[in-house]
């Protein structure tokens, strides 16, 4: 297939997504008394999906993020890489896509991030992870509020039992995840708030799976409550050693921002455009 631009890929994601508006809307109805959170498969035509999933770069090519918390490739600065990259993550960020996953979600006032902070593309393989947590709940500039997750998978036959699976933690992590299979071609859009837990499997198979990763945010909190807070990161159940870790590792780097607001050092994981 030729490469499409962000127009025309975006017009492909839009009709898809609008000819699925109402069950679409419903699952996330279900779900948003806790997490919510829908997903949609098939989303571009599978010639399309194999192109973009074709052109994301080595591992040796981008970000590598190992710690106790996590353990993933991960990239923003899109021009060092294939352009269809590029416009696949923008155009998500299309008016008419925002609008209608905004109205399916049913949140006002939502707009993407062009600064890809925290988004761009992941890439987890064999023994990769990344743990129960709670996102950043601002942008870049803490101006924003994080409200919504979008999460395109593209590598073809990847089977669940693969690991690299989302899960989702709507009854905390004392009791069992949802997962959701990160199956080739499909869309999962989840709520960001104080109580989205969510992380994912372990990737048990010598392949890398890949994802194009946007976040959405607001002038408004989802939560009334919510107040602002860095990553936080837990252990998985079972996990008591490291989760009394990275309780006190998100404690300290809580502190460091309260102290600190925009943090002692930027962020590299954005997209800084000429």
């Amino acid at each position: 297939m030729n490469h499409l631009s962000r127009d025309e890929i975006a017009n492909l994601i839009y009709k898809k997504l609008k000819d699925n508006k109402d069950v679409l809307k419903k699952h996330f109805n279900e779900t948003s008394h806790k997490i919510g959170y829908f997903f949609i498969d098939d989303l571009l035509p599978e010639d399309l999906a194999k192109s973009i999933f074709e052109s994301f770069p080595n591992t040796s090519d981008v970000q590598i993020k190992r710690s106790i918390r996590e353990y993933k490739y991960v990239a923003a600065q899109m021009d060092k890489y294939h352009p269809l990259l590029e416009e696949i993550i923008y155009a998500f960020q299309d008016s008419r896509i925002v609008d209608l996953i905004s109205k399916i979600c049913n949140y006002n006032q939502i707009e993407p991030d062009e600064h890809l902070y925290a988004g761009g593309i992941s890439m987890m393989g064999k023994d990769n992870y990344l743990n129960p947590h709670l996102d950043n709940s601002h942008d870049k500039d803490r101006k924003l509020w994080r409200v919504l997750n979008l999460l395109y998978y593209v590598t073809p036959d990847w089977e669940e039992n693969n690991g690299g699976n989302l899960e989702v933690w709507p009854s905390g992590l004392k009791n069992n995840a949802i997962v959701i299979h990160s199956k080739f071609n499909r869309l999962a859009v989840m709520a960001t708030h104080k109580k989205s837990w969510h992380s994912v499997s372990k990737v048990e198979v010598d392949r890398v799976r890949c994802c194009v990763s946007n976040y959405y945010f607001s002038q408004n909190s989802i939560d009334v409550a919510e107040a602002f807070h860095v990553t936080t990161f837990r252990g998985r159940p079972g996990q008591y050693f490291r989760d009394a870790i990275l309780k006190l590792d998100s404690s300290l780097r809580m502190g460091l921002r309260r102290l600190f607001k925009n943090g002692i050092r930027e962020n590299p994981h954005r997209y800084k455009k000429n």
